[in-house]
């Protein structure tokens, strides 16, 4: 399992001290130094079961700047995806990828219920 990650953000910060609590092992991975490319992206957004402007951080600061609001409803998901795999800071965080799911975002209940069976 890879939990992908700003270590500087508060809610990433949550959900690994989340993970570590309940003792779930995993590889860190920091999404400003190692951005999700295009096939990972495309790989997770299919695993995820979510529709692709789930996987966008609305409330950063490049989201914002980009206007990316306005823009994102005429784009296509190819367009999109491209878009994401430019800078790890557009994607929402935290990631938590399995063989068999990924997790976008931190909701503690979601995450209990996929991960302690």
């Amino acid at each position: 399992m890879t939990f992908i990650c700003y270590p500087k953000c508060t809610t990433c910060q949550k959900a690994q001290k989340w993970l570590d609590e309940n003792g779930i092992s995993y590889t860190f991975r920091d999404i400003k130094m190692e951005n999700p490319t295009y096939n990972e992206l495309t790989a997770w957004h299919e695993r995820s079961g979510l529709p692709l402007k789930k996987f966008f951080n609305t409330s950063g600061l490049l989201y914002k700047s980009m206007v990316l609001k306005e823009k994102l409803p005429a784009m296509s998901e190819d367009e999109m995806l491209k878009l994401l795999a430019t800078d790890g800071m557009l994607v929402k965080r935290p990631l938590l990828v399995d063989e068999d799911f990924v997790l976008v975002g931190f909701k503690e209940a979601e995450w209990e219920s996929r991960l302690k069976k």
